[in-house]
C-alpha cells in the first residue's frame, strides 16, 4: 500500500487504517470512517477538508461497507480533479459497490486476506424452493455491500455447478441484479427474484 489516490477493498477497514497511518513520513492525514453506510454530511465534510489548504500533502481516508452511488456521484467531482497535495483512499469490502465512473479514475487495491472470497452458502447443484425460502430468511436484512457479495457468490456457485443453462438471458439475472441493488432495491427482493428466476433456468435431470 502507498499514501495516493486509490479504491483499497478490504473487509478489515479499521486495521487497514492503521497500516496506511504507519506509511505516513510528513503527510497529513485525515479520516473519516463509518461502521456501515457513508452518509451524504460526511461527503460534505471530505470536500470541505478537501480544500482547507495545507503546505504538505493532505490524505484523506474515506471508509465504510457500503458507499452509496448518490455519495460516489458527490465524490466524482473532487476526486476527478482534487485540489493541489489532496490525496483520496477509499476503503470498502466489496469491489461491487464501486461504481464504474470511480474505478476509471481510481486503481483498485485488493488486499489479500485470510478469507478473500467465501463460497456461497447454497447448494447450487441441490436448488430448491426450500433452499431458496430459508437462504432469504437467513439475509433477510443485509446491507447492500452484503447484498452484492451473495450476488457474486450466487453467480461463481451457478456457473461452477454445471446444473443451470447459462445463456445470455441468465447472465443478463446477475447484471440486473446489481443493476436493482444500485437504485436501492432492498436486499431481500433482489435476491428473491434472482434465485426464483435462476430455479427457472435449471437444467432437466
Amino acid at each position: 500500500m502507498r499514501l495516493y489516490s486509490q479504491v483499497i477493498i478490504s473487509s478489515q477497514i479499521d486495521e487497514t487504517v492503521a497500516k496506511l497511518e504507519a506509511l505516513r513520513t510528513n503527510e497529513q492525514i485525515i479520516k473519516i470512517i463509518k461502521e456501515e453506510r457513508f452518509l451524504v454530511e460526511d461527503t460534505k465534510l471530505a470536500i470541505e477538508k478537501a480544500y482547507m489548504a495545507s503546505k504538505v500533502t493532505t490524505v484523506i481516508i474515506l471508509g465504510a461497507k457500503e458507499f452509496p452511488p448518490i455519495i460516489q456521484n458527490r465524490l466524482l467531482k473532487v476526486i476527478e480533479e482534487p485540489p493541489s497535495g489532496v490525496e483520496f483512499i477509499l476503503i470498502t469490502p466489496s469491489k461491487a459497490t464501486i461504481l464504474p465512473t470511480i474505478r476509471s479514475r481510481m486503481p483498485i487495491t485488493i488486499l489479500k486476506e485470510s478469507k478473500e472470497r467465501e463460497e456461497c452458502e447454497l447448494d447450487m447443484r441441490q436448488l430448491d424452493l426450500a433452499s431458496v425460502y430459508d437462504f432469504i430468511q437467513k439475509n433477510k436484512r443485509i446491507d447492500m455491500a452484503q447484498a452484492k457479495t451473495l450476488v457474486e457468490q450466487i453467480s461463481l456457485g451457478a456457473i461452477n455447478s454445471n446444473s443451470f443453462t447459462l445463456d445470455q438471458k441468465t447472465l443478463q439475472l446477475f447484471a440486473n441484479a446489481y443493476k436493482a441493488l444500485d437504485v436501492g432495491s432492498s436486499a431481500q427482493f433482489v435476491l428473491t427474484t434472482l434465485l426464483i428466476k435462476l430455479l427457472a433456468k435449471r437444467k432437466a435431470k
